[in-house]
């Protein structure tokens, strides 16, 4: 991406977290344009629900379904990120921009291959499995990793009704066994229904709190 610069960044932020085996870690993808207080209610929500040992928050150099023109810098962001997520069990990295590939499926197939008695569980914001279908190779994301799909405004019908809930719908796990999700075979995924926080990325940059 134009204008950011990689290079300045602390070695440790561009290789993934530590993680150990028998660990179950979170993965929450985003472009953090900006990070604020909704990532942070959506990481407490996926650690307390989930029951997760840890939380990585994966700081993307560029999103292939986003516009660029708003894009802040991904040095930015990324610092952005570290500062806000001041919890113990939250990560921040931003390996992906080290990898050359902004696609979730390659991520994921990488660090399953690297870690493989890690188990991690993709986390996203209701909006997303509304679109999930568009992302590239997204019956293989289905098949890498279990997910959790967390409630926000205005989106619980749309994602529980859309095309990829459908398509994996045998393969829905109640979310009263939210913290046994890592011991499902993917395709699994669950749906957690939780207080609602209206602050979103796109709100901010428009100077409000519309979702988006």
């Amino acid at each position: 991406m134009p204008g950011d610069a990689a290079s300045d960044l602390p070695p440790a932020m561009l290789k993934p977290p530590q993680a150990y085996p028998g660990m179950t870690i979170g993965l929450l993808g985003g472009s953090f344009n900006p990070p604020h207080a909704g990532h942070i209610h959506i990481s407490q929500i996926a650690l307390k629900r989930l029951g997760l040992d840890r939380l990585w928050w994966l700081v993307t150099p560029g999103n292939p379904l986003k516009s660029r023109q708003d894009a802040d810098t991904f040095t930015k962001r990324l610092a952005q990120a570290a500062k806000l997520a001041d919890h113990p069990r939250i990560d921040v990295t931003g390996f992906e921009a080290s990898r050359g590939s902004a696609y979730t499926a390659d991520m994921l197939g990488f660090l399953t291959q690297r870690f493989p008695g890690t188990r991690f569980i993709w986390v996203m914001g209701a909006d997303n499995l509304v679109t999930f279908h568009h992302w590239q190779n997204w019956r293989d994301i289905m098949g890498l990793t279990p997910i959790a799909v967390i409630d926000r405004p205005g989106y619980r019908y749309a994602a529980r009704t859309g095309k990829a809930a459908q398509c994996f719908a045998r393969a829905y796990v109640d979310e009263s066994d939210a913290k046994g999700l890592h011991r499902y075979q993917p395709p699994a995924w669950t749906f957690l229904n939780a207080p609602l926080s209206q602050l979103s990325s796109t709100g901010l940059r428009a100077g409000g709190d519309a979702n988006g």
